[in-house]
Parts: C-alpha cells; sequence; structure tokens
C-alpha cells in the first residue's frame, strides 16, 4: 500500500474552490516536489495533509500505519515565530510533543533522538544558544531537526528556503537531499525553485490555476508539455535528458547540472561527494562521436 494517496481531492475556502481533483500517490522513500504558480493551492494542499484543512470533496489515505501526528512539517516561518525566546535544545525537542500524550516530561530515547537530529543536521554546537539568535540558515536547520523528531515516515516542507542566502539555500537542499537517502524519510517540499526540484526530486507534481496540471516521475515531467510551457526558453531540450554518459547510461538524478543558484557558489557537501567527484573523474573517456554533443555540458554539481 502507498504511504500516501489522494482521490479527486479538492480543498475550498467560503465556498470558492481553490484546488480541485488531485489525483496522485508518494511511494516510501520518495521525494516529491509540488510546483507551480502563485495561487495555484500548494500550501492549502500541504495543510490538507496534515489535517489542518478538511476537504470539500475526494480523500486522503494514510497507508503504511502512518498517522498524521507522526508527519515532521516545516512551514513558512513567520517574523514572530523568527524571534522565539527558547534555546535551540527546547525547540528541537518539542517536536516529540505529539506522542507524548499527557506524559510532563521527555523521555530518554526522545532526548536522545533531538541529539542525533541536531548532530545529523550539525547544528549540535548551537544546542544552548537562544532560537532568535541564530541566522536565518541556522534557525532553518533547527526547524528541520524538530520536524524530524515528529517524524515516523514522512516529512512536508513549504518552501524551506524561503529568505535564505544562496550558500544557506544551497546548504538545506543538501541536508534535505541526505535526509531522504540515508535517513529513509519520504519527503514532500512545496518550491518555486524549478531547478533545485528537478535536481533532487524523485517525482514531481505540477499545480496550475486550473487543478492538477501533472504528476509523475522527474524525467516524465521533463519530457512533459507542461514542463516545456512552463519554462518557455528556459526549458532544457528533450533531447539532453536522454544522452548517455560516459558509461552508457542515463545520467543520474545526483548527478544533474547546478542549479542556477548553485553556480554562484561552492559549498563542500562531505564524502558523498567526494566519492561522486571521484567516480566521474574516473569513469573512462567518451568516443569521439559522443564527444562534441558533451564537451560543454557539465559532469556534475562541484
Amino acid at each position: 500500500m502507498s504511504l500516501l494517496k489522494c482521490e479527486n481531492l479538492s480543498f475550498a475556502y467560503d465556498g470558492v474552490t481553490v484546488v480541485r481533483d488531485l489525483n496522485f500517490t508518494v511511494e516510501e522513500g520518495n521525494y516529491l516536489c509540488i510546483i507551480g504558480e502563485n495561487g495555484a493551492g500548494k500550501s492549502t494542499l500541504i495543510k490538507g495533509l496534515l489535517r489542518l484543512k478538511k476537504p470539500s470533496a475526494g480523500k486522503v489515505e494514510l497507508g503504511e500505519g502512518l498517522r498524521a501526528s507522526e508527519i515532521g512539517y516545516l512551514p513558512q516561518q513567520t517574523q514572530i515565530q523568527k524571534d522565539f525566546p527558547a534555546s535551540v535544545r527546547e525547540v528541537v525537542l518539542s517536536g516529540c510533543l505529539n506522542r507524548m500524550g499527557l506524559r510532563p516530561f521527555y523521555t530518554r530515547a526522545e532526548k536522545e533522538r533531538a541529539r542525533e537530529n541536531m548532530e545529523a543536521l550539525e547544528i549540535l554546537e548551537l544546542q544552548d544558544q537562544c532560537y532568535r539568535d541564530l541566522s536565518g540558515g541556522q534557525q532553518q536547520r533547527v526547524l528541520l531537526a524538530r520536524a524530524m523528531c515528529a517524524a515516523q515516515k514522512l516529512i512536508l516542507l513549504d518552501e524551506p528556503v524561503s529568505g535564505l542566502d544562496p550558500v544557506a539555500t544551497r546548504s538545506l537542499y543538501a541536508l534535505i537531499a541526505r535526509i531522504n537517502e540515508t535517513a529513509g524519510l519520504t519527503v514532500i517540499m512545496v518550491s518555486h525553485d524549478i531547478d533545485a526540484s528537478l535536481k533532487y526530486a524523485s517525482h514531481i507534481l505540477h499545480l496550475g490555476q486550473e487543478g492538477q496540471l501533472f504528476f509523475g516521475t522527474q524525467k516524465e515531467y521533463r519530457r512533459s508539455a507542461v514542463y516545456h510551457d512552463f519554462l518557455g526558453d528556459r526549458a532544457v531540450p528533450m533531447w539532453k535528458h536522454d544522452f548517455p554518459n560516459r558509461v552508457g547510461r542515463a545520467a543520474p538524478r545526483e548527478e544533474a547540472e547546478p542549479t542556477e543558484t548553485e553556480s554562484r557558489v561552492k559549498v563542500h557537501s562531505g564524502k558523498k561527494s567526494s566519492r561522486r567527484l571521484k567516480k566521474v573523474s574516473s569513469a573512462g573517456t567518451i568516443n569521439q562521436s559522443q564527444k562534441g554533443a558533451s564537451d560543454n555540458r557539465p559532469e556534475g554539481p562541484l
């Protein structure tokens, strides 16, 4: 059974439908990006998946024993939330509140979970600092660690890089991808960054004013008319997505071209990047007929 399934799902405000007839499924381990123009209902959909907004039609089914209270959530921040007077450790630990029930204290296991998440997101040394004294990028890492404390299998992110500088943006995207790949958490992310969505996502859900325009894999989306209509001249020609790499296979997702934001900065992302760069550099040579078509194309992100 799918981790999450939406059938003919619609949402309305004051009788006016803002999201209509959504049909898609999310399997365990997927990385789904929800994209589209402003006002298409992306954030409303996230609220519906969290049971914070009741559907006007259709239904949302949770599978694999998942409950709504076990979904991690990183919302868009308000200015008041940015000034919250609590320590980093307290904010991260608050992600365990849903599972506490009437219990008035955190267990040793919950404290250890919070510590592990802070360590994984490289904010352990900040645990005693006040949340409101942190930079925007650091605050987002804290909220992501909090969401991980709440999440059992699924995490929802609503424009997590909004307002961040290019360096913090690249770093947070890399952390989210690592969580998806190594921690096994399924990710659903709302984003206006189409370049990053195509680089990291395994699946794309594209919403428009008229409803659902596309749902499928990242590769299927790149070949769709919706993608080319949406990006216009910025759309990458279809033949480039199928051009073989040096070992004769379709280029894997993690070796996609750098996004526009990432091309401006260079951030080290640990052993994984080193292994990938080593793999690219030792993959051998290409034949002369392929060389002309691939000389000007980057082999992978720096």
